[in-house]
């Protein structure tokens, strides 16, 4: 009779266990970014983003459809390469994921990209500036930073004219990225009445730049840009000063990271290195940032990298598109998702063209002052 017994409670506690769960509705978003390899730091941000807004969402009881929803982050390392990027975006497809946020790279968001739209899964890149990602004609492809046509653009113009640069060396990593930014950044000298004295190319898993250092300094540059990321790029502003190159020394959002001091291993001159990162706020919107910045130091023990607030924004974009679709199925929501139109995130106002482009896109300036990132002004 007692086994009986057991046996009844034991399969109530089941139904009601069972009706608990039934009353949350489990949405899994996914992210990737690169949480190994040289750019771990930078991945790890992204990844600390997308939990904060999950947890906050999951904490206020978001309601979908009238149905309390629990989110599930099913996170992936791409490690900054387009293969293993693939590989993921694929693995996130099979889980059933709902929409993915990422990946961090341009290099490895554009191939991931194709698996996503064959899918119908909605992606929003929070840093991948690489014009080609909206531009292959997906409708599920999302971001929420400005372009490089834009960043490479505004860098190149500030260089001619209010950095004086008259002889200018540029540098490329070849990846998506890198390649790209600095395409946009020679373009835009060039527009500016600014000449480009040489140009050199590197790879971004290089250590080692003293052949090409050698030959920039024989042009005697007064500036140096650099279109990659902070894990070259301080090795780079090291061995430019044992070489006893002292031009000032330029880059897009990849090299703009609270790390770049320690890993230019204090060779960095203050006001000498000049950075952009999309996007940028202005005003009362400082507030909204300033709060995160400091919510984020507390939960993680550390200080916001990049891109951390982008991820946050676009995982909270998702969603408030999900809840006023009242559907988290990505071919309900994803019409409602591309018309986003004024949605007030930390890092401002989001709205998506028709590319899936954020509109009127801003960029921030910074250069570095006693290892410190020192705004400089807030561009559009």
């Amino acid at each position: 009779m007692q086994v009986k017994l057991n046996t009844i409670v034991a399969a109530a506690m089941v139904m009601v266990g069972g009706a608990s769960y039934a009353q949350d509705m489990v949405v899994k978003i996914g992210h990737v970014g690169p949480t190994s390899g040289g750019i771990a730091h930078l991945g790890k941000d992204n990844e600390n983003g997308a939990k904060m807004a999950i947890e906050e969402l999951n904490a206020k009881g978001t309601m979908i459809g009238g149905k309390k929803v629990k989110f599930e982050l099913v996170p992936e390392d791409d490690a900054g390469d387009p293969k293993q990027g693939t590989s993921v975006a694929q693995k996130l497809v099979d889980s059933k994921v709902a929409g993915v946020i990422g990946h961090l790279n341009s290099g490895t968001t554009i191939p991931a990209s194709k698996i996503y739209s064959d899918a119908g899964i909605p992606q929003i890149s929070p840093s991948a500036t690489n014009p080609k990602y909206t531009r292959q004609g997906f409708k599920t492809a999302f971001r929420v930073v400005a372009d490089d046509v834009h960043l490479g653009s505004t860098l190149g113009k500030y260089a001619v004219k209010e950095l004086k640069g008259k002889s200018i060396a540029v540098i490329d990593d070849r990846t998506a990225y890198g390649q790209g930014v600095a395409e946009e950044f020679t373009k835009a000298v060039k527009a500016n009445g600014g000449a480009i004295a040489e140009t050199q190319f590197t790879t971004d898993k290089a250590t080692d730049f003293t052949a090409i250092l050698t030959q920039i300094k024989a042009k005697k540059p007064d500036l140096v840009f650099f279109g990659g990321m902070d894990a070259v790029a301080g090795p780079m502003i090291r061995q430019m000063k044992q070489l006893g190159i002292t031009a000032k020394f330029m880059g897009g959002d990849g090299i703009c990271s609270g790390e770049l001091p320690k890993l230019a291993g204090g060779a960095m001159a203050d006001g000498q290195v000049v950075c952009a990162e999309a996007g940028g706020v202005e005003g009362e919107q400082k507030i909204g940032m300033e709060k995160f910045r400091a919510d984020y130091k507390k939960k993680f023990g550390i200080d916001v990298q990049v891109y951390a607030p982008y991820v946050y924004d676009a995982t909270n974009v998702m969603v408030a598109a999900m809840v006023k679709a009242g559907s988290a199925d990505p071919k309900v929501y994803l019409p409602v998702l591309a018309k986003t139109d004024g949605y007030k995130g930390v890092t401002g106002i989001i709205s998506f063209d028709d590319k899936g482009d954020v509109k009127n896109g801003a960029l921030t300036l910074f250069t570095y002052k006693g290892d410190k990132r020192d705004q400089i002004a807030v561009v559009r």
